[in-house]
């Protein structure tokens, strides 16, 4: 299990990872953050993103702030590679619990 800090930008004119800020993934989505829509939108790009199923992403903290913390039911080591081969270094992220 993957605890990780996210900075959401809502209603972004292109969704996805957009890198780190303050050790922080950084994520913007298209949605508002109305009616748990950005919510949503966020756990389905986390899961497709790191290659999990839905269920495995869950919102830790947060739901109604930009920054939240977000559990990833994911090995490490393919966290790691993800992260990387988005030009992310994985110790810029803070996955402490």
């Amino acid at each position: 299990m993957i605890h990780v800090k996210v900075r959401v930008v809502p209603r972004a004119s292109k969704p996805g990872i957009a890198g780190v800020r303050d050790g922080a993934l950084l994520v913007r989505l298209q949605s508002p953050p109305v009616d748990g829509a950005a919510n949503a939108e966020l756990i389905e790009l986390i899961a497709k993103a790191f290659g999990a199923a839905k269920r495995d992403v869950s919102m830790e903290s947060g739901e109604r702030s930009k920054l939240k913390r977000v559990a990833i039911e994911l090995d490490r080591r393919r966290f790691e590679v993800v992260l990387e081969s988005l030009g992310i270094d994985p110790h810029d992220i803070d996955t402490s619990s």
